[in-house]
């Protein structure tokens, strides 16, 4: 038995989601299928972190165990030509360590949320970031937010159907920055609560509309109630980044 890891990236657009489920096609169940293709293995395939329906994926990592022996390359070649016509790419495989676990081994885990904030409506990126035509003030975000830096109870920033155990949880860094029409917002922490990013990006909108202040901001996290944060942004612009072990 050998143990794979996969660097993956994809379109969550066509996808109720990472995880299989019955009601709609998963990536979870896309890479399964793939692997079955390929050696006729039934396998459960584990990743860093769940995404939701619509949500994106640049550096999603799973890990899988295989009784078939084969090549790093070959495994991610023979995957994508499985994978087709899904929009799901494995961008590299390698031979991992048993003891290695997408999921429990992870340090830290990356997520951008992209905003396009022009008049114009989205042609190329329509399904891929959060068209917001009223302008953005990117800097007062990106000030506000370093009110959520550090360790905090993250109850106003948690869906309600949220499973997390507890609300403590530690963002590392949170940057928000403009390049021309595109507003990043872009966070690092070991794990987040369930739509954590997307209220946070929905909240910090307020504060770019000057509707909130960094004050606001501060008095939300305090409230520990999500009904004191702004709307849950819509998963289009949402992106996995990346995560480190």
């Amino acid at each position: 038995m050998t143990r794979y890891k996969l660097t993956v990236e994809y379109d969550g657009g066509g996808f109720v989601g990472w995880q299989r489920q019955d009601n709609g096609p998963s990536v979870q169940a896309a890479i399964e299928q793939a692997i079955h293709g390929f050696c006729g293995e039934r396998v459960t395939v584990h990743a860093a972190g769940r995404t939701d329906a619509g949500v994106h994926a640049l550096g999603q990592v799973v890990t899988l165990d295989l009784v078939k022996d084969a090549a790093a390359d070959t495994l991610r070649d023979a995957l994508n030509a499985h994978l087709r016509p899904a929009a799901v790419a494995v961008l590299s495989a390698e031979v991992v360590d048993p003891e290695f676990h997408a999921r429990f081994s992870a340090k830290a885990r990356a997520y951008r949320y992209r905003i396009v904030n022009r008049r114009a409506p989205l042609a190329l990126e329509k399904g891929r970031a959060w068209w917001v035509p009223v302008p953005l003030d990117a800097a007062a975000m990106d000030t506000a937010a370093q009110v959520l830096i550090g360790k905090h109870d993250f109850t106003s920033f948690r869906a309600s159907e949220c499973q997390a155990k507890s609300a403590l949880k530690t963002l590392d860094s949170l940057e928000v920055a403009r390049a021309g029409a595109v507003i990043s917002i872009t966070v690092r922490a070991r794990s987040f609560l369930h739509n954590q990013v997307r209220i946070l990006a929905g909240t910090l909108k307020l504060v770019g509309e000057g509707k909130w202040s960094r004050d606001d901001l501060a008095a939300a996290l305090a409230a520990r109630n999500r009904a004191a944060t702004g709307p849950t942004a819509p998963p289009d612009g949402l992106y996995f980044l990346g995560v480190e072990y």
